[in-house]
């Protein structure tokens, strides 16, 4: 009685989880979701079907008076219900299946976006054809309607890069390019993960994806194209003194730095520590100074010295980058 009140309670977790829309194969927003959705829906009916026949032969076999099916009388439904029927069945599920397996066709003119993934954290590159290279961090955004070709690389372990509501998991293997093609097909803000064990940090390493219309995202791009504007500050001369810039690169303000993530527009992020917190003062200060306890395993280093009134200085100077 208690196992099938657990496995109740687990049904209608599972239900309930979903049921969300920013992070769900149910809810898809891009058109190779929307594709698999549909390949779902039919192979379940197709299972259904398949489950209902046996049903119904197990209630014949049983309920059948004795002697009213004879041995070649049962020979032939062992052949048509069970062998040549569920055959024609299951090849056409697989006909209908197989044209989402052909690879989708990419253009000189479609954007090309470049993804690694990082411990523990995502490296996004935008190349618009005929434009500069963008860079930015923790959050993928994508024009809607137009063709996207994601590059997907590792520099370290194997990540797997995974966007329920926009397509299918893609591995992302250290030395090689994986290459997953995408159209967005509804504006909004959804969530993507890695969908392989990866380290300590592994399930706090989510990003945001935000799908915008096409004037929309030429406009955010040609603002991300742009070095950060940066006023002298404390917080910049903390940013500088502590060896931050070491690692992160500004545009615009020292060296080019490739360690972690870049921070030329940080502030204009509606998330922080790759998609786990809200991009509030609080949490940039806390994370600032001891990131470990935000994320386990993380690589950036802790600075146990650094006084609250200084964490704060740098939070608002990132803030400031926008």
């Amino acid at each position: 009685m208690r196992k099938a009140s657990l496995l109740s309670v687990w049904a209608c977790l599972s239900a309930l989880g979903a049921c969300n829309r920013h992070q769900s194969t149910l809810a898809p927003f891009g058109e190779q979701a929307d594709q698999v959705l549909s390949i779902t829906i039919v192979l379940v009916v197709g299972a259904v079907v398949l489950a209902l026949g046996l049903a119904l032969l197990m209630r014949h076999a049983i309920r059948a008076p004795e002697g009213r099916l004879t041995h070649k009388g049962g020979m032939k439904m062992v052949l048509w219900l069970g062998g040549i029927g569920p055959s024609i069945l299951l090849l056409a599920l697989l006909l209908y299946a197989l044209p989402a397996m052909r690879p989708r066709p990419v253009a000189d003119a479609d954007l090309r976006i470049g993804v690694d993934g990082e411990q523990f954290w995502w490296r996004v590159r935008y190349a618009p054809p005929g434009g500069a290279v963008v860079e930015a961090a923790n959050e993928l955004r994508l024009p809607v309607g137009r063709t996207v070709e994601l590059s997907l690389r590792s520099p370290d372990v194997i990540h797997s890069f995974w966007v329920p509501g926009l397509a299918g998991k893609m591995d992302m293997i250290p030395g090689r390019t994986n290459r997953l093609v995408v159209r967005a097909t509804k504006a909004g803000t959804y969530r993507g993960v890695c969908a392989e064990f990866c380290g300590l940090g592994h399930a706090l390493m989510a990003f945001d994806v935000i799908a915008m219309e096409p004037a929309a995202f030429e406009r955010w791009l040609t603002a991300q194209a742009r070095p950060a504007t940066v006023t002298a500050s404390p917080g910049a001369r903390l940013f500088a003194s502590y060896g931050c810039s070491g690692c992160h690169s500004v545009r615009g303000v020292g060296p080019a730095a490739k360690i972690g993530p870049d921070l030329t527009h940080f502030g204009s992020r509606p998330t922080l520590a790759a998609g786990i917190l809200p991009m509030t003062h609080a949490n940039i200060a806390r994370f600032v100074r001891q990131p470990g306890k935000t994320k386990p395993g993380v690589r950036m280093p802790a600075f146990p010295r650094m006084s609250a009134a200084e964490a704060d200085q740098i939070a608002s100077y990132l803030q400031g980058l926008k």
